[in-house]
């Protein structure tokens, strides 16, 4: 007798289907079929590999956007809390260099752990891209003549330092902390 695995009914050896709910018991070669139910997918490897790389994509991708529209902007970066709690605006670029030549010209110029370099000729000035507490660090060099190299820090308009040169040097050093 075959005992039907979904009611318990017994069944005689031959039947394929169960006599009292019409269950399966026998596989179409004639064995008796094998109840113990299979583990994992019945999909391949390489559905299993492509399945689990989707969902590692879909998640950087949800990841990245979420993290894009969550950072600050750079205005709002460029802000100062105070120690009560209040916000001091600023203004996006504050410092401008200005350098004045008659010549070629090479400087560097900004925050000192991120010097942006330049190279030119005549007058020229540059939006540095530096919050207003950072420190400035303006080096410039004339390459050719002997006219006055002059370089100016401007803070939202107005010079907040200079240097030019006065002597024979073709470098000038503008430091600036506020």
């Amino acid at each position: 007798m075959v005992k039907c695995p979904r009611c318990g009914y017994e069944n005689s050896f031959t039947a394929v289907y169960c006599d009292n709910c019409a269950y399966r018991l026998t596989e179409s070669n004639g064995k008796l079929f094998n109840n113990k139910r299979k583990s994992g997918w019945d999909i391949g490897i390489a559905k299993k590999i492509v399945i689990v790389l989707g969902i590692i994509i879909i998640a950087l991708l949800l990841f990245s956007f979420v993290y894009n529209n969550t950072q600050p902007s750079h205005n709002e970066t460029l802000n100062i809390i105070t120690a009560d709690g209040s916000i001091k605006e600023t203004s996006s670029y504050p410092y401008v260099a200005v350098i004045d030549y008659e010549g070629n010209w090479y400087a560097e110029m900004g925050n000192p752990n991120f010097l942006v370099k330049k190279s030119g000729y005549g007058s020229d000035q540059f939006n540095l891209d530096c919050a207003s507490w950072d420190r400035i660090c303006i080096d410039a060099y004339r390459y050719d003549g002997m006219g006055e190299l002059k370089v100016q820090l401007l803070r939202n308009g107005e010079v907040v330092a200079e240097n030019s040169t006065t002597n024979g040097s073709s470098r000038v050093v503008l430091n600036y902390n506020f």
